[in-house]
Protein backbone atom coordinates (compact mmCIF):
# COMPACT_ATOMS: atom_id res chain seq x y z
CA UNK A 1 0.00 0.00 0.00
CA UNK A 2 2.54 2.54 0.66
CA UNK A 3 4.37 1.69 -2.50
CA UNK A 4 1.27 2.55 -4.34
CA UNK A 5 0.95 6.10 -2.45
CA UNK A 6 4.51 6.59 -3.22
CA UNK A 7 3.95 5.78 -6.88
CA UNK A 8 0.54 7.95 -7.28
CA UNK A 9 2.41 10.74 -5.64
CA UNK A 10 5.29 10.75 -8.43
CA UNK A 11 2.25 10.60 -11.01
CA UNK A 12 0.81 13.64 -9.25
CA UNK A 13 4.28 15.24 -9.67
CA UNK A 14 4.98 14.63 -13.20
CA UNK A 15 1.35 15.27 -14.37
CA UNK A 16 1.58 19.24 -12.63
CA UNK A 17 5.02 19.41 -15.03
CA UNK A 18 3.28 18.37 -18.06
CA UNK A 19 -0.15 20.67 -17.46
CA UNK A 20 2.28 23.54 -18.48
CA UNK A 21 3.12 21.41 -21.75
CA UNK A 22 -0.30 20.38 -22.55
CA UNK A 23 -1.61 23.99 -21.97
CA UNK A 24 -0.49 25.09 -25.23
CA UNK A 25 -2.39 22.14 -26.79
CA UNK A 26 -5.48 22.65 -24.76
CA UNK A 27 -7.85 20.56 -27.72
CA UNK A 28 -5.68 17.87 -27.41
CA UNK A 29 -5.29 18.14 -23.62
CA UNK A 30 -8.37 16.16 -22.55
CA UNK A 31 -8.09 13.08 -24.64
CA UNK A 32 -3.97 12.97 -24.55
CA UNK A 33 -3.76 13.79 -21.00
CA UNK A 34 -6.74 11.36 -19.92
CA UNK A 35 -4.39 8.30 -21.64
CA UNK A 36 -1.41 8.97 -20.20
CA UNK A 37 -2.91 9.21 -16.29
CA UNK A 38 -4.08 5.68 -17.09
CA UNK A 39 -1.15 4.82 -18.77
CA UNK A 40 0.75 5.72 -16.07
CA UNK A 41 -1.43 4.29 -13.35
CA UNK A 42 -1.52 0.87 -15.17
CA UNK A 43 3.12 1.12 -15.22
CA UNK A 44 2.39 2.17 -11.03
CA UNK A 45 0.21 -1.37 -10.68
CA UNK A 46 2.42 -3.44 -12.55
CA UNK A 47 5.49 -2.05 -10.78
CA UNK A 48 3.72 -2.50 -7.00
CA UNK A 49 2.53 -6.34 -8.34
CA UNK A 50 6.22 -7.11 -9.42
CA UNK A 51 8.07 -5.59 -6.51
CA UNK A 52 5.16 -7.45 -4.21
CA UNK A 53 6.09 -10.82 -5.81
CA UNK A 54 9.66 -10.28 -5.44
CA UNK A 55 9.04 -9.81 -1.71
CA UNK A 56 7.37 -12.94 -1.39
CA UNK A 57 9.62 -15.55 -3.07
CA UNK A 58 12.45 -14.10 -1.90
CA UNK A 59 14.94 -15.48 0.82
CA UNK A 60 17.90 -14.34 2.66
CA UNK A 61 21.06 -16.25 1.95
CA UNK A 62 23.10 -17.34 4.73
CA UNK A 63 26.70 -19.38 3.68
CA UNK A 64 27.85 -22.12 5.43
CA UNK A 65 30.64 -24.39 5.64
CA UNK A 66 29.93 -27.37 4.29
CA UNK A 67 31.17 -30.82 5.51
CA UNK A 68 31.33 -34.26 4.42
CA UNK A 69 30.93 -36.07 8.15
CA UNK A 70 29.31 -35.15 11.10
CA UNK A 71 25.77 -32.88 11.51
CA UNK A 72 26.77 -30.54 8.89
CA UNK A 73 26.39 -33.10 6.74
CA UNK A 74 23.26 -34.44 7.60
CA UNK A 75 21.46 -31.39 7.37
CA UNK A 76 23.23 -30.33 3.39
CA UNK A 77 21.81 -34.15 3.01
CA UNK A 78 18.37 -34.11 3.87
CA UNK A 79 15.83 -32.22 2.37
CA UNK A 80 14.19 -31.21 5.92
CA UNK A 81 16.38 -28.63 7.19
CA UNK A 82 16.81 -26.30 3.46
CA UNK A 83 12.75 -26.85 4.02
CA UNK A 84 12.64 -25.75 7.51
CA UNK A 85 14.91 -22.99 6.50
CA UNK A 86 12.70 -22.22 3.63
CA UNK A 87 9.86 -22.06 5.73
CA UNK A 88 11.27 -18.91 8.09
CA UNK A 89 12.69 -17.36 5.27
CA UNK A 90 16.35 -18.38 4.42
CA UNK A 91 18.35 -20.09 1.62
CA UNK A 92 21.01 -21.80 2.94
CA UNK A 93 24.04 -22.11 0.58
CA UNK A 94 26.77 -24.38 1.21
CA UNK A 95 30.41 -23.91 0.74
CA UNK A 96 33.36 -26.09 0.67
CA UNK A 97 36.98 -24.61 2.21
CA UNK A 98 39.67 -27.36 2.61
CA UNK A 99 40.26 -26.17 6.92
CA UNK A 100 39.48 -23.84 9.73
CA UNK A 101 41.90 -21.22 8.28
CA UNK A 102 40.66 -20.16 4.96
CA UNK A 103 36.88 -20.47 6.80
CA UNK A 104 38.40 -17.95 8.70
CA UNK A 105 39.76 -15.56 5.94
CA UNK A 106 35.95 -15.84 3.70
CA UNK A 107 34.67 -14.54 6.92
CA UNK A 108 36.85 -11.87 6.72
CA UNK A 109 36.12 -11.07 3.42
CA UNK A 110 32.19 -11.93 3.79
CA UNK A 111 32.09 -14.45 1.48
CA UNK A 112 31.12 -16.89 4.54
CA UNK A 113 28.37 -16.32 7.85
CA UNK A 114 28.58 -19.92 9.35
CA UNK A 115 32.15 -22.04 10.16
CA UNK A 116 33.13 -25.06 12.46
CA UNK A 117 36.27 -25.77 13.15
CA UNK A 118 39.10 -26.05 15.95
CA UNK A 119 39.82 -24.68 18.42
CA UNK A 120 43.26 -23.27 16.66
CA UNK A 121 41.90 -21.33 13.34
CA UNK A 122 39.98 -18.71 15.20
CA UNK A 123 42.81 -17.98 17.54
CA UNK A 124 44.93 -16.98 14.67
CA UNK A 125 41.80 -15.34 12.93
CA UNK A 126 41.79 -13.24 15.93
CA UNK A 127 45.41 -12.34 16.23
CA UNK A 128 44.82 -11.33 11.91
CA UNK A 129 42.16 -9.06 13.24
CA UNK A 130 39.66 -10.74 12.14
CA UNK A 131 36.03 -10.13 13.68
CA UNK A 132 34.97 -14.10 14.78
CA UNK A 133 33.00 -14.70 17.81
CA UNK A 134 31.98 -17.77 19.35
CA UNK A 135 28.68 -19.50 19.04
CA UNK A 136 28.37 -22.71 20.12
CA UNK A 137 31.12 -25.87 20.99
CA UNK A 138 31.27 -29.66 20.66
CA UNK A 139 32.44 -32.50 23.14
CA UNK A 140 36.15 -33.21 22.56
CA UNK A 141 36.18 -36.12 20.89
CA UNK A 142 40.15 -37.09 21.14
CA UNK A 143 40.10 -40.28 19.06
CA UNK A 144 38.92 -37.90 15.99
CA UNK A 145 42.74 -36.83 15.55
CA UNK A 146 45.83 -38.25 15.40
CA UNK A 147 49.66 -38.72 14.54
CA UNK A 148 50.02 -40.94 11.73
CA UNK A 149 53.56 -42.82 10.72
CA UNK A 150 54.08 -44.54 7.44
CA UNK A 151 52.81 -48.38 7.74
CA UNK A 152 56.27 -49.80 7.74
CA UNK A 153 58.40 -47.10 9.92
CA UNK A 154 60.23 -48.11 12.71
CA UNK A 155 59.20 -44.74 14.65
CA UNK A 156 57.32 -45.98 17.83
CA UNK A 157 56.80 -43.43 19.69
CA UNK A 158 56.34 -39.58 19.95
CA UNK A 159 59.92 -38.78 20.87
CA UNK A 160 61.45 -40.68 17.97
CA UNK A 161 59.84 -38.07 15.84
CA UNK A 162 62.67 -35.65 17.25
CA UNK A 163 64.39 -34.10 13.64
CA UNK A 164 62.09 -35.48 11.53
CA UNK A 165 59.33 -34.00 8.97
CA UNK A 166 55.57 -33.94 10.57
CA UNK A 167 53.06 -32.61 7.58
CA UNK A 168 50.05 -30.77 8.77
CA UNK A 169 47.78 -28.30 7.71
CA UNK A 170 49.04 -24.76 9.26
CA UNK A 171 46.79 -23.17 11.63
CA UNK A 172 44.44 -26.08 12.16
CA UNK A 173 42.87 -27.84 14.66
CA UNK A 174 45.60 -30.49 14.41
CA UNK A 175 48.18 -27.64 15.19
CA UNK A 176 47.47 -27.86 19.11
CA UNK A 177 47.59 -31.66 18.78
CA UNK A 178 51.26 -31.13 17.62
CA UNK A 179 52.01 -28.82 19.97
CA UNK A 180 51.23 -30.26 22.84
CA UNK A 181 51.78 -34.36 21.65
CA UNK A 182 55.31 -32.91 21.58
CA UNK A 183 55.59 -31.09 24.65
CA UNK A 184 54.36 -34.37 26.50
CA UNK A 185 57.51 -36.21 25.19
CA UNK A 186 59.45 -33.15 26.37
CA UNK A 187 60.12 -31.70 22.62
CA UNK A 188 59.32 -28.56 21.31
CA UNK A 189 58.05 -27.65 17.97
CA UNK A 190 61.75 -26.67 16.63
CA UNK A 191 62.55 -30.31 17.60
CA UNK A 192 60.95 -31.31 14.25
CA UNK A 193 60.43 -29.74 11.20
CA UNK A 194 56.75 -28.93 10.64
CA UNK A 195 55.80 -29.38 6.47
CA UNK A 196 52.65 -27.34 6.20
CA UNK A 197 50.37 -28.73 3.83
CA UNK A 198 47.07 -28.98 2.90
CA UNK A 199 45.09 -32.36 3.53
CA UNK A 200 45.08 -33.16 0.11
CA UNK A 201 48.59 -32.32 -0.91
CA UNK A 202 49.72 -34.03 2.47
CA UNK A 203 48.29 -37.03 1.70
CA UNK A 204 50.31 -37.39 -1.27
CA UNK A 205 53.28 -36.45 0.30
CA UNK A 206 52.58 -38.85 3.03
CA UNK A 207 51.60 -41.55 1.17
CA UNK A 208 55.33 -41.14 -1.01
CA UNK A 209 56.89 -40.81 2.29
CA UNK A 210 58.55 -37.73 1.69
CA UNK A 211 57.53 -37.23 5.26
CA UNK A 212 58.06 -39.15 8.30
CA UNK A 213 54.72 -38.16 10.01
CA UNK A 214 51.31 -37.18 9.94
CA UNK A 215 48.73 -35.52 12.12
CA UNK A 216 45.30 -34.88 10.62
CA UNK A 217 42.02 -35.65 11.66
CA UNK A 218 39.20 -37.90 10.36
CA UNK A 219 38.03 -39.49 7.48
CA UNK A 220 41.91 -39.49 6.61
CA UNK A 221 42.96 -40.72 9.36
CA UNK A 222 40.78 -44.40 9.05
CA UNK A 223 41.19 -44.19 5.18
CA UNK A 224 44.89 -44.45 5.64
CA UNK A 225 44.54 -47.47 8.21
CA UNK A 226 42.53 -48.87 5.52
CA UNK A 227 44.72 -48.49 2.35
CA UNK A 228 47.60 -49.97 4.70
CA UNK A 229 49.21 -46.65 4.05
CA UNK A 230 50.14 -45.67 7.25
CA UNK A 231 49.47 -46.33 11.01
CA UNK A 232 48.65 -44.78 14.02
CA UNK A 233 51.35 -43.46 16.01
CA UNK A 234 49.40 -41.77 18.91
CA UNK A 235 45.46 -40.35 18.67
CA UNK A 236 43.91 -37.56 20.35
CA UNK A 237 43.76 -38.76 24.31
CA UNK A 238 45.25 -36.36 26.60
CA UNK A 239 45.81 -33.89 23.74
CA UNK A 240 42.82 -33.01 22.38
CA UNK A 241 41.21 -31.77 25.54
CA UNK A 242 38.67 -29.13 23.80
CA UNK A 243 35.93 -29.45 21.01
CA UNK A 244 35.53 -27.63 17.85
CA UNK A 245 33.56 -24.34 17.45
CA UNK A 246 30.66 -23.12 15.42
CA UNK A 247 31.46 -19.34 15.01
CA UNK A 248 30.60 -16.74 13.02
CA UNK A 249 31.36 -12.56 11.91
CA UNK A 250 30.10 -10.81 15.10
CA UNK A 251 27.72 -8.47 13.08
CA UNK A 252 25.91 -11.50 11.24
CA UNK A 253 25.70 -12.52 15.29
CA UNK A 254 24.22 -9.29 15.80
CA UNK A 255 21.89 -9.51 12.59
CA UNK A 256 20.98 -12.31 12.55
CA UNK A 257 20.24 -14.14 15.84
CA UNK A 258 17.05 -15.91 14.72
CA UNK A 259 18.80 -18.14 12.10
CA UNK A 260 21.17 -18.95 14.34
CA UNK A 261 18.91 -20.36 16.75
CA UNK A 262 17.15 -22.15 14.13
CA UNK A 263 20.40 -23.41 12.68
CA UNK A 264 21.69 -24.65 16.13
CA UNK A 265 18.42 -26.34 16.75
CA UNK A 266 18.67 -28.13 13.24
CA UNK A 267 22.31 -29.44 14.43
CA UNK A 268 20.93 -30.52 17.13
CA UNK A 269 18.31 -32.68 15.55
CA UNK A 270 20.91 -33.93 12.87
CA UNK A 271 23.06 -35.01 15.74
CA UNK A 272 20.22 -36.78 17.61
CA UNK A 273 19.30 -38.75 14.35
CA UNK A 274 22.90 -39.53 13.41
CA UNK A 275 23.18 -41.37 17.14
CA UNK A 276 20.44 -43.37 16.62
CA UNK A 277 21.14 -44.23 13.48
CA UNK A 278 24.46 -44.65 12.99
CA UNK A 279 24.28 -47.04 10.01
CA UNK A 280 21.62 -44.70 8.07
CA UNK A 281 24.00 -42.40 8.70
CA UNK A 282 26.72 -44.11 7.39
CA UNK A 283 25.18 -44.46 4.17
CA UNK A 284 23.89 -41.26 3.77
CA UNK A 285 27.29 -40.31 3.50
CA UNK A 286 28.97 -43.36 2.18
CA UNK A 287 28.85 -41.87 -1.74
CA UNK A 288 30.50 -38.60 -1.39
CA UNK A 289 33.45 -39.99 1.01
CA UNK A 290 33.94 -43.13 -1.01
CA UNK A 291 34.50 -45.31 2.12
CA UNK A 292 32.87 -48.44 2.44
CA UNK A 293 30.12 -49.21 5.59
CA UNK A 294 31.96 -50.44 8.03
CA UNK A 295 35.03 -48.15 7.85
CA UNK A 296 32.51 -45.20 7.99
CA UNK A 297 30.91 -46.56 11.31
CA UNK A 298 33.90 -46.79 12.90
CA UNK A 299 34.79 -43.02 12.02
CA UNK A 300 31.65 -42.31 13.43
CA UNK A 301 31.86 -44.02 16.95
CA UNK A 302 35.19 -41.74 17.35
CA UNK A 303 32.33 -38.81 18.05
CA UNK A 304 30.14 -38.24 21.00
CA UNK A 305 27.79 -35.71 19.01
CA UNK A 306 26.22 -32.72 20.65
CA UNK A 307 26.57 -28.89 21.23
CA UNK A 308 27.81 -27.12 24.47
CA UNK A 309 27.71 -23.51 25.36
CA UNK A 310 30.39 -20.53 25.44
CA UNK A 311 31.01 -21.14 29.10
CA UNK A 312 33.61 -19.47 31.14
CA UNK A 313 35.62 -22.75 31.04
CA UNK A 314 35.79 -23.23 27.56
CA UNK A 315 36.52 -19.55 27.32
CA UNK A 316 39.78 -20.36 29.82
CA UNK A 317 40.76 -23.27 27.97
CA UNK A 318 40.70 -21.45 24.73
CA UNK A 319 42.72 -18.76 26.52
CA UNK A 320 45.56 -21.02 27.70
CA UNK A 321 45.55 -22.43 24.34
CA UNK A 322 45.89 -18.78 22.79
CA UNK A 323 48.85 -18.02 25.44
CA UNK A 324 50.50 -21.42 24.68
CA UNK A 325 51.23 -19.88 21.05
CA UNK A 326 51.99 -16.60 21.72
CA UNK A 327 54.60 -18.39 24.24
CA UNK A 328 56.24 -20.03 21.44
CA UNK A 329 56.40 -17.61 18.73
CA UNK A 330 53.92 -18.77 16.77
CA UNK A 331 51.33 -15.53 17.49
CA UNK A 332 53.14 -11.79 17.41
CA UNK A 333 51.02 -10.59 20.35
CA UNK A 334 48.69 -11.93 22.84
CA UNK A 335 44.98 -12.76 22.16
CA UNK A 336 42.18 -12.32 24.28
CA UNK A 337 39.56 -15.07 23.53
CA UNK A 338 36.59 -12.96 25.52
CA UNK A 339 37.23 -10.05 22.50
CA UNK A 340 35.45 -13.26 20.07
CA UNK A 341 33.10 -13.90 23.01
CA UNK A 342 29.16 -13.02 23.27
CA UNK A 343 27.77 -11.53 26.33
CA UNK A 344 25.41 -13.50 28.18
CA UNK A 345 21.85 -11.98 27.72
CA UNK A 346 22.94 -12.53 23.26
CA UNK A 347 24.03 -16.08 23.88
CA UNK A 348 20.80 -16.78 25.61
CA UNK A 349 18.95 -15.29 22.41
CA UNK A 350 20.42 -18.55 20.15
CA UNK A 351 21.57 -21.44 22.36
CA UNK A 352 19.24 -24.13 22.29
CA UNK A 353 17.80 -24.72 25.98
CA UNK A 354 18.14 -28.70 26.05
CA UNK A 355 21.57 -29.19 25.16
CA UNK A 356 22.80 -32.57 23.95
CA UNK A 357 27.05 -32.74 24.66
CA UNK A 358 28.36 -33.18 27.71
CA UNK A 359 29.65 -30.62 30.09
Amino acid sequence: MHRLKDLLAIRDAVEGKMVSIFKKHRKFYPSVFGHLRFTFLILCLLTLLSCSGKDNNSKIEVRVISSKIGPLAVLRKQSTFAQNMAAKGYSVKWLEFPGGPQQMEAVNTGNLDITFAGESPSIFAQAAGIPVVYLATTNPNPKSVAFLVPYNSSIKNIPELKGKKITLPKASAVQYTLVKGLAQAGLKLSDVIPVYLAPADANIAFSREQVDAWVIWEPFITLTEAKKNGRILKDGEGLKDIGNFYMTSRKFAQQRREFIKLFLEEVQKAEAWSRENPRKFAELIADELIIDIPNLEKIISKYDPGILPITDDVIARQQKIADMYYEIGMLPQRVDIKQAVLTPQEYATFTPKKLTAKP
